[in-house]
Formats: C-alpha cells, structure tokens, sequence
C-alpha cells in the first residue's frame, strides 16, 4: 500500500479495512484478529498533533469559559470552515451521550474539526464505536478519547430498573447492565454511584476491545479516560 511521507493516508486505511473485513467474514475469527494487529501498526497522519494532557486541558479551560458564560466560540469563522473542509485533525474524540443535554462543542466551547464527536445513549461501547474511535486516533491523530456520562443518564436509569423495553432500547440497556451490577448493594446515592460505574466500565471497555487502541496505549500515543457532566451546572468532572 502507498504511504505519503511515511503514512497511510485515509483512503487506503479504509480500502484496507474493507478488504480485512470481507477476508474475515470468509475466514472468521482468527484472521480478523491477525489482521487487526497488522491495522494497528498505521500510523496517523495529522502533522500536528496535540498531547492528551493538553488535550484535557483545552476541554476543561472550555468547560471553564462555558460555566462562566465567557465563551469565545473558537474555530467557527468562514476561515475555519474553508482550512477544515480541506483536511481534519480533532485534538480530541468524545464518545459521549445522545443525551440533548450535553452538545460536546458547546459544554467545551468548542469549534469546527476541534472535536471528533461519537454519541449514542448511555455512551454505550459498540464495534461501531469502536471502529469510529480507531479512526479518529489511527488515522486522524487524535491522542485523548474521552468517554463522556452525565448525572442522572435516562439508560443507566433504565438499566437500573431493570425492566423490558420496546424495540431495541433493550440492547442499549444490556450494554449497561454490567455496571449496574457493581454498584446495586452500595448505600448512598445509587443512581450517581450507576452513572460513574458505567463511565468507568464504558471506558475499560474500549480499552480491552481494541487492539489498534491497546497497541496506541502501549506506546504512549493515547490515552482514554472518563468524565461526567452535571447536568445542573454544566461542569465537567475527570472521573478517575
């Protein structure tokens, strides 16, 4: 495959990908896995990218301005839209809720191409997000993932509950069950206690999912880590 200036560039990492992942439904398992670790081995090309330390901290000074109602809206002139049509390098990826509540760019004041946005309910890991997530590091560069719940999450509620739902709200819901378990005979507030658990679970999960994501914390190239917003406030919080 051709490389430019020693990277894989976008088009042939997705070509590459479709051909692994029509070899792997004829040959199942074992040649997925092998040909996973040779994906891992692309390099990103953004050729400026952003540690994750300053990454959190570009988030959490946005997050600042957005409590205090200073915002500066960065990164949204017709200048910045024309430089991002061209090519994007998001210093950060968030796999946050779908909740309406909680817009990444606006809790981060943030602009166009600074962040590579996934959301679905309860932030629930998938191999479509995880997939989305390999590309915005493998590819695009970004060298922080940030796993993003909030307080009182309408899924994790549910999944607390614990009781049947139409259609395919359900397999949301079982995605989220597992944290749910960890924290059902605690005493305090259990519906915040459930919140943290599935963040920090969401997060070890995509950490032990991937080998391209795996492969890049090994190396020091990325590094994931959970937070949860206040829905009442508008804070975000680094959940350890």
């Amino acid at each position: 495959m051709s490389r430019v200036n020693g990277f894989l560039g976008r088009r042939n990492f997705l070509k590459f990908a479709s051909v692994v992942g029509i070899a792997a439904t004829a040959f199942g398992d074992s040649f997925w896995n092998t040909e996973q670790t040779a994906v891992a081995d692309i390099h990103p090309d953004n050729p400026n990218p952003v540690s994750s330390n300053e990454a959190i901290r570009r988030l959490l000074d946005g997050n600042q301005r957005f409590i205090e109602q200073k915002r500066k809206y960065p990164d949204q002139s017709l200048e910045r839209l024309r430089l991002v049509a061209k090519a994007q390098y998001p210093f950060a990826a968030i796999l946050g809720c779908a909740d309406s509540r909680v817009p990444a760019e606006i809790v981060f004041d943030q602009g166009l191409g600074d962040l590579f946005v996934v959301r679905v309910a309860g932030n629930v890991v998938s191999d479509t997000v995880i997939g989305s997530l390999e590309y915005s590091t493998a590819v695009l560069g970004s060298q922080l993932i940030m796993v993003l719940g909030h307080r009182r999450c309408g899924a994790v509620a549910e999944a607390i509950k614990n009781e049947p739902l139409p259609g395919r709200i359900g397999l949301i819901i079982e995605g989220i069950k597992p944290s749910v378990e960890k924290v059902k005979f605690r005493t305090g507030d259990n519906m915040q206690d459930a919140v943290i658990a599935n963040i920090q679970y969401q997060t070890e999960k995509l950490q032990e999912s991937s080998t391209i994501l795996a492969k890049l914390l090994r190396e020091g190239k990325l590094k994931i880590v959970g937070a949860c917003y206040d829905i009442d406030t508008g804070k975000i919080n680094i959940i350890n």
